[in-house]
């Protein structure tokens, strides 16, 4: 029989889910079982503020138990990644992507705009906190950490009258239908990546290599490379208040990006379009353009 392909993933329910379904995509494509194996990170043993913790949090323990040599696949949630490339690790495929958006869950029911003032809306990214304050609604954003389950639970314990999660977290747990509102982007644009898987393995398993790049999804990488790369160029890493989202349509690639103060009080969005072979240089010059137009001091300012 031939070795297991072991496939390293958090143990969250999330991410459990999410490396499942690689690992399903996996066993069509290769001739050898795939078993998962859980990999415990730092971010996954801290209740500290992700900004606090650090770029690549949940991310590095799985990095380096593919570069030992104890898992031969990782996957990753794409937004969690540093901007840089790790040695001797490839990003050997980037799965058709989830719904990118933010959605609210609100305890009552109603939706963003209905909230009354000063309510409690929970969320751990300073991204999206800017980007709420920003609407000017007068609402009260509490910070939070925790899974999805442990959230939620938040708004049934009656300490917030909302929250704000990923769409894709929910729909990947098969419980999309609690979102009470999809946030159009043109309101809260979601973080860079988002909605995206990274599959990662050591550059030099060329079985594993080309094995993966059979479950590349052409459109959404080139998105995500777009996104990540205005991301870079600003210098801000995943838990920054940098949203940040392109779509692709007739082989060209169309970014959205803002930055603002997490008070909500300035706020910075432009936009740029490109070809699919040029996605990087779109989030380049969007991100000049943003810099241009004083991002760099409110970035400096959420440091």
């Amino acid at each position: 029989m031939a070795r297991p392909v072991r496939l390293g993933t958090r143990g969250s329910k999330l991410a459990v889910a999410q490396s499942g379904t690689v690992a399903d995509a996996l066993r069509s494509v290769i001739d050898r079982p795939v078993e998962l194996i859980e990999v415990v990170t730092p971010g996954d043993r801290s209740s500290a503020p992700v900004r606090r913790l650090g770029v690549g949090v949940f991310v590095s323990a799985l990095r380096d138990a593919l570069a030992a040599g104890e898992i031969d696949v990782a996957v990753h949630s794409y937004k969690d990644l540093p901007t840089a490339p790790a040695e001797g690790l490839t990003i050997a495929a980037v799965p058709p992507r989830a719904d990118a958006r933010d959605v609210l869950v609100s305890a009552s029911g109603l939706p963003l705009a209905e909230l009354p003032a000063g309510a409690r809306v929970g969320t751990g990214a300073p991204r999206r906190m800017a980007q709420l304050n920003a609407l000017g609604a007068d609402l009260t954003c509490v910070p939070i950490r925790g899974n999805v389950d442990t959230r939620l639970r938040k708004l049934t314990a009656g300490e917030l009258d909302a929250v704000v999660l990923a769409a894709a977290g929910l729909q990947r747990l098969g419980r999309i239908a609690e979102a009470t509102e999809f946030l159009d982007p043109d309101l809260v644009l979601p973080a860079p990546a988002q909605g995206a898987l990274a599959v990662e393995c050591r550059t030099t398993d060329a079985e594993l290599v080309s094995a993966l790049a059979t479950l590349d999804d052409a459109s959404t990488r080139a998105a995500v490379r777009a996104e990540r790369a205005l991301l870079a160029a600003l210098e801000a890493g995943c838990s920054a208040p940098v949203g940040g989202y392109a779509t692709v349509a007739d082989g060209a690639v169309f970014l959205r990006g803002a930055v603002a103060t997490v008070d909500g009080s300035t706020s910075i969005r432009r936009s740029g379009t490109g070809t699919l072979a040029d996605a990087e240089s779109v989030g380049r010059r969007l991100a000049a353009e943003l810099l241009d137009a004083g991002a760099d001091s409110l970035l400096e300012s959420a440091r």
